[in-house]
């Protein structure tokens, strides 16, 4: 009797709850392809955090079926993760991307002091055997040059991988989607679509990249003074537009911000960007040049409070500073969870005078994402067997499965997943597998933690209510109160002496009476402590900081 083959596993770790730390794992058997590694950036109810990251456990327990992954494009949400999950691995897994998108990786495992990594080019158009895993490429239209979508074959079934895409028919690179590719893999079959969901709450098309270099030109032709633009420094085909609009009406191009320095330089340096070497400067090199013949390309689009445009906002750049005849394009949408960081360099701004424009005045910014028009274009090429909509925060992808429906698709053979569910497909047909471990984690520093851990609920009682620490000494053998030392940081009562004061007797009263009980030890004091003086600041004050009880005896 023959071998029952074992079932394709499509299992997304990350990407399916928010814009960002995309990772999915393809499984057939002893064979895994994963595609993406990408980081998401914290929200405000996560201090101190620098990253997070999806957690990727179960790759490191199937390390040893790893055969390949694979990077759509170089954007951070795609990317970031890499440098930590290659750590983690214990052997050398090729990694597969386009030209461009090596360039950032390379750039990136620089900076983490990662070498002799395995880093393979491919191009749309491409054919790669991983295992059992038959994977071809083709080129998509994105923010970024080097955007690939992908079509795997395997025993079990087909699946095509959207990547992040714009259906643009004017890419400033001329490189537009492979529709032949899209509509033969189509026409050939497709069991599985994963497609990306960002924009699919916004009716219409998304305009072209193109647009947006007639309105640059414009503003920078006419401002009176320096222009700053920020943008995304991996946004090569918006910083194209900005540095020909700069040469075209006389001005030379600043580049600032430690990402977009390295961006420019591995784009010009892989003939991405193209811009004549005499028109590019450094910082330091524009004193002489009259304010009119400057254009400062920055980070700082998303209000980044260390990035060059916050920076020079605040007056604390070292080398530029922004002054109430220069003009300010902010060329980029704030990434949800951005917005009041971004309006607050906006008013900076306002404050020194000069002139702010962003996409609420001005064509200034276009997504790289597809609206419901291109969604519905895609489907319609594709015509999958089954669909799960990836790539997006709950609504979107919701509204991605319902334009779904409205091309006619069963709403049985539409997906609605989390991140660690899992897709197992047999002979063509899809259904819902066996979860696997899944989650965040986060990079604070130099340590990584998993999100189980106290430390962020803890850094969120620290912020919202402060801390107080007691320190009381006790007699050894009494173990009644001799000394009560109350301390507070961050506490909207330290200036209050009845509240310390009363805070001060509570302790001592709870001492004693805890002390009278037979088994008094200094531990079952300090837990007494901390919950009186809580309950007592509760009272009080309305706030619960943090207690910290200290007993000593002497």
């Amino acid at each position: 009797m023959p071998k029952k083959k074992p079932p394709l596993k499509i299992i997304p770790l990350g990407g399916l709850d928010g814009i960002g730390k995309n990772m999915t794992a393809f499984e057939y058997g002893n064979d895994m392809v994963l595609v993406d590694a990408g980081l998401m950036f914290p929200d405000d109810d996560q201090p101190g955090i620098d990253l997070v990251l999806p957690d990727y456990t179960y790759l490191l327990e199937n390390e040893h079926k790893l055969r390949g992954i694979v990077i759509t494009h170089g954007h951070e949400d795609h990317t970031g993760a890499l440098p930590y999950l290659l750590r983690d691995l214990t052997r050398r897994v090729p990694i597969y991307a386009s030209r461009m998108t090596l360039g950032l990786i390379e750039g990136k495992l620089n900076e983490h002091k990662l070498q002799n990594e395995k880093l393979i080019e491919v191009q749309s158009g491409q054919h790669v055997d991983m295992g059992a895993f038959g994977v071809n490429f083709f080129a998509m239209t994105h923010s970024i040059p080097g955007a690939l979508g992908i079509y795997i074959e395997t025993p079990q079934g087909t699946v095509l991988h959207t990547g992040d895409f714009k259906l643009d028919q004017t890419p400033i690179d001329g490189v537009c989607p492979d529709y032949h590719a899209i509509n033969a893999y189509g026409a050939k079959g497709v069991d599985l679509l994963l497609s990306d969901s960002t924009n699919a709450t916004r009716p219409g098309f998304t305009g072209s990249e193109a647009s947006v270099g007639a309105s640059l030109r414009h503003i920078i032709k006419n401002a009176p003074g320096r222009v700053f633009v920020a943008s995304f420094s991996s946004h090569i085909h918006r910083l194209q537009q900005v540095c020909d609009a700069a040469v075209a009406v006389g001005r030379k191009v600043v580049v600032t911000g430690r990402s977009m320095v390295t961006n420019t330089k591995i784009a010009r340096e892989l003939g991405y960007l193209n811009i004549p070497a005499d028109d590019i400067l450094d910082a330091f090199d524009i004193d002489e040049l009259p304010d009119d013949k400057v254009v400062v390309l920055c980070t700082g689009s998303q209000g980044e409070p260390l990035s060059a445009l916050a920076r020079m906002a605040n007056g604390e750049h070292r080398s530029l500073s922004i002054g109430p005849n220069d003009t300010v394009i902010i060329s980029a949408t704030p990434v949800p969870g951005n917005e009041k960081s971004v309006q607050s360099i906006i008013n900076s701004l306002s404050k020194i005078g000069c002139a702010v424009f962003d996409k609420s005045n001005a064509l200034v910014h276009v997504s790289g994402h597809g609206s419901q028009e291109e969604l519905k274009l895609m489907l319609a090429m594709v015509h999958p067997r089954y669909f799960a909509p990836v790539h997006g925060e709950a609504v979107h992808l919701r509204a991605h499965a319902s334009l779904a429906e409205s091309m006619g698709l069963e709403p049985d053979r539409i997906f609605l997943l989390d991140n660690g569910d899992t897709l197992e497909m047999r002979n063509h047909q899809v259904k819902l597998g066996t979860p696997v471990e899944s989650g965040v984690v986060y990079v604070d520093g130099m340590c990584i933690q998993g999100a189980d851990t106290g430390v962020m609920r803890d850094r969120q009682k620290l912020s919202n209510d402060g801390i107080v620490t007691c320190v009381v000494t006790v007699g050894s053998r009494t173990h009644k109160a001799l000394e009560v030392d109350i301390s507070s940081r961050g506490v909207s009562f330290a200036d209050e002496p009845e509240t310390l004061d009363g805070a001060q007797s509570t302790v001592f009263a709870t001492v004693d009476r805890t002390a009278e009980k037979a088994g008094a030890t200094t531990d079952s004091i300090r837990k007494a402590v901390r919950s009186a003086l809580s309950n007592y600041l509760w009272s009080q004050t309305r706030t619960r900081p943090m207690i910290i009880p200290v007993v000593m005896e002497v």
